[in-house]
């Protein structure tokens, strides 16, 4: 382990102390503000926390130990700050959110194990295409998928249910990702139409819009448009970093204005959010905005305090409005800490694009943290108003199992991309000085 390496795993250690305290101290005030009561179970609570943290720790330190040290005390205080407001507002949730982290955690410490150098899986770019598309067919499959809430997007193994479409959306990732390394400089020149060439090749740019048209037409069938719209998003962004060029995602935004307008004109329940996006006050669906807007005015600037607050009455607040419970009990101060830790998480994960040199892990990186980025603006945008309300979670944050199980796989990939790439710059000295002698 390089000099480097062990000052970031030192940084590492000491920031996931302070996110295992962080923790520790909010769950104990939610119990003070609920029961005036020291909780009983604040020991166990203490200990699996700092044991499952930890267990990841020490994976990162074995497994990629000259990965960034930032990343990972990032999301772990999101995550342990997740759990205590969904304990606080109903425990049945929180034990299946901590049964769920367990499992993320060790989804995390499996992809370090297995995925030593993320350029390998360049070579199974088809197999991910396969894989991502079977994933957003499932939910369809009479006697497996299940509808929730109007969103065919669950499917039922026994007493076992997730969304297969969040581990869909890093399948993409991949797929895009090996497919534009190859044919970026291709889909970089206009030949198309030959009287006034602007877009590339159709047999080069097919293939790519075939399987992103096939996922979009999937998951409108399930209708499960949050979803469309980051597999929209991920598509453009990826292609506009591969290429540079600025004529995509101005294409993309065209397309998106259409698709929308389609979607509105076919989909009742898109009628009904925009409705209530354009005019909350009046529309049946804006009451869960309204009571969400109230709820962070009540909060003010330092927060109601840790169960002090009525978070309950806003509709599935543990899930879709799980940001109103933080900001009204922590105030906007505790919101904008919230805030601030997504931007330096897609900062983190920026930089290790940035840092990348293979092109695959380049633009891998790259879509993955647009694609976690992404997610955190659509709730958010939608909590305040700025875009209608979809069904995307606040990753990390929010309850919900397979987001969080999907996103911890994510985190692992940018952890490996961040270690392949601090390997590369160590060994290049050695490798110019070998030569020299």
């Amino acid at each position: 382990m390089t000099a480097v390496a062990q000052a970031r795993r030192r940084a590492e250690l000491g920031l996931l102390v302070l996110a295992i305290l962080i923790t520790g101290g909010a769950y104990t005030l939610a119990s003070l503000g609920q029961t005036s009561s020291v909780p009983a179970n604040i020991g166990p609570f203490f200990a699996a926390i700092t044991g499952l943290f930890f267990a990841a720790h020490l994976a990162i330190r074995r497994l990629a130990p000259e990965a960034d040290g930032l990343l990972f005390p990032l999301v772990a205080l999101l995550n342990g700050i997740g759990y205590v407001f969904i304990a606080r507002l109903d425990p049945k949730l929180a034990d299946n959110q901590a049964t769920w982290t367990f499992v993320g955690i060790a989804a995390f410490v499996l992809t370090l194990a297995f995925v030593r150098r993320v350029r390998d899986l360049e070579r199974y770019r088809y197999t991910f295409l396969a894989a991502g598309l079977l994933l957003l067919v499932l939910p369809l499959v009479p006697g497996v998928g299940v509808s929730i809430h109007g969103a065919r997007i669950w499917v039922a193994l026994g007493p076992i249910s997730f969304q297969p479409g969040e581990f869909a959306k890093i399948a993409f990732a991949l797929f895009f990702a090996s497919y534009l390394v190859e044919k970026r400089e291709l889909l970089s020149m206009a030949t198309w139409p030959k009287f006034r060439p602007v877009l590339p090749d159709l047999k080069h740019l097919g293939p790519i819009l075939l399987a992103w048209g096939v996922a979009i037409l999937v998951m409108t069938a399930e209708t499960d448009l949050g979803s469309s719209l980051l597999l929209f998003f991920l598509f453009i962004a990826m292609l506009w970093v591969a290429t540079g060029r600025a004529a995509y995602p101005v294409a993309g935004t065209g397309l998106f204005a259409v698709a929308s307008y389609g979607a509105w004109t076919q989909f009742a329940h898109v009628q009904e959010r925009v409705t209530a996006w354009l005019n909350p006050w009046t529309a049946d669906k804006g009451y869960q905005v309204v009571q969400g807007w109230y709820a962070m005015a009540w909060g003010g600037i330092a927060g109601t305090g840790i169960g002090l607050g009525r978070p309950e009455r806003v509709p599935f607040v543990a899930s879709d409005f799980i940001f109103i419970a933080i900001a009204e009990e922590l105030g906007l101060l505790g919101g904008t800490a919230v805030l601030m830790a997504y931007l330096l998480i897609v900062g983190s994960g920026l930089r290790i694009a940035v840092q990348a040199e293979h092109a695959f892990d380049k633009l891998l990186a790259a879509g993955l943290t647009a694609l976690l980025g992404f997610q955190a603006f659509v709730i958010l945008a939608g909590i305040t108003r700025l875009l209608p309300l979809t069904g995307v979670v606040l990753p990390f944050v929010a309850y919900g199992g397979s987001a969080l199980v999907a996103n911890y796989v994510l985190l692992a990939l940018l952890l490996r991309i961040s270690d392949n790439n601090s390997r590369a710059r160590v060994d290049q000295p050695k490798v110019a000085m070998a030569q020299v002698a």
